[in-house]
């Protein structure tokens, strides 16, 4: 396949009508939002859907995320829509929030992973409103990567995995945000963040009161059906072996520097570590610092993550060990994508 590869600047670049028609005659285009790159097609199609998890090599019982472009479009897919759902919408859509609900027949079981409930958001960022508008559907959009690959974040980052793969590729330069959409189930009697992401469960508490937590947020459960994308299996890793070590600041910085010090002769491997800016200097015989952006910063260190990641790859790096980033704000969805790219591999001091 031919992908065609287009760099548009505004909304109103004329590559996104014909993105749009792609997408309603059943093809695939990759496309930016606030969060990552988005791989989208139609999501009342279950060819287009389908199509999405051939292409990503995706298991397809991960569910896809439904992207609209308007509140209103809600009451299409989602049935027992809550009032607390509207509040949410209110606040944090258009934006970097999915919901989950009951689904109404029209959307496929190929779009939801073959569940009875539909993710859905609505998307900020204007070229992804104008693609969804100009295919005159609703769009399913996982992260336009292969499955289990960091999230893309720019363009070239979808072209690397997708080249050929797909129809085409809407490139507008890096998301804003970095990190995926928070998923937060609203079919339950009191909503249940799903993953966790830009919007906190503070943000969400002082919106509508009690949430609940899944456990597998942080906690690795392979035999749960995953009611949400990214939920149970090995997500955002890079080639090499990832590990994360948690502890004292201190005694963290002294075990990574140990490791790349102290390596068994002969071995051959490259030894890289993600830090923040404070510790970059703290490791000068790794054979790559990935510094994600100061601890001050948490903004910073998510919209560079799946970069670093994929930085490792091109670093051809073996052995990656990570410190842990517990910011106040974004950190639980900073090391929510950490645990999963490392496989649950932690190392506790």
């Amino acid at each position: 396949m031919n992908t065609i590869y287009v760099k548009v600047k505004d909304a109103g670049d004329a590559a996104i009508g014909e993105a749009g028609r792609m997408i309603r005659s059943g093809g695939l285009v990759a496309f930016p939002t606030e969060t990552v790159y988005g791989l989208g097609g139609n999501a009342l199609d279950p060819a287009s859907s389908k199509k999405i998890y051939e292409a990503k090599g995706r298991p397809s019982d991960n569910p896809l995320i439904v992207h609209i472009a308007d509140t209103a479009d809600l009451e299409q897919i989602a049935e027992s829509v809550p009032p607390a759902a509207y509040v949410l919408a209110k606040k944090f859509w258009p934006g970097p929030l999915t919901m989950i609900f009951h689904k109404k027949p029209s959307v496929p079981y190929e779009t939801t992973g073959g569940l009875d409930t539909v993710a859905v958001r609505f998307p900020s960022h204007p070229i992804a409103q104008a693609l969804i508008k100009a295919s005159g559907t609703f769009i399913a959009a996982p992260s336009a990567n292969v499955s289990g690959r960091p999230s893309p974040t720019s363009g070239e980052h979808v072209l690397s995995d997708m080249d050929g793969r797909i129809d085409m590729i809407i490139d507008s330069g890096p998301c804003e945000i970095g990190l995926e959409s928070t998923i937060i189930d609203m079919t339950e009697e009191i909503p249940v963040i799903l993953r966790p992401g830009y919007v906190s469960e503070q943000m969400l508490r002082d919106a509508v009161g009690d949430v609940g937590r899944d456990p597998a947020v942080f906690d690795e459960d392979t035999t749960a059906r995953p009611k949400a994308p990214g939920m149970r299996y090995r997500h955002y890793a890079p080639k090499g072996s990832l590990a994360i070590v948690s502890g004292d600041r201190d005694k963290v910085i002294s075990y990574i520097r140990r490791q790349t010090e102290e390596r068994p002769a002969g071995e051959g491997k490259r030894y890289g570590v993600i830090t923040c800016t404070q510790d970059a200097g703290m490791y000068p015989l790794a054979d790559f610092v990935a510094d994600a952006g100061s601890l001050e910063d948490e903004n910073e260190i998510a919209s560079r993550l799946y970069d670093l990641l994929r930085r490792c790859d091109e670093e051809k790096i073996d052995v990656i060990f990570s410190e842990e980033f517990d910011t106040p704000r974004m950190g639980s969805a900073i090391m929510n994508r950490l645990i999963r790219a490392a496989g649950h591999n932690i190392i506790k001091l």
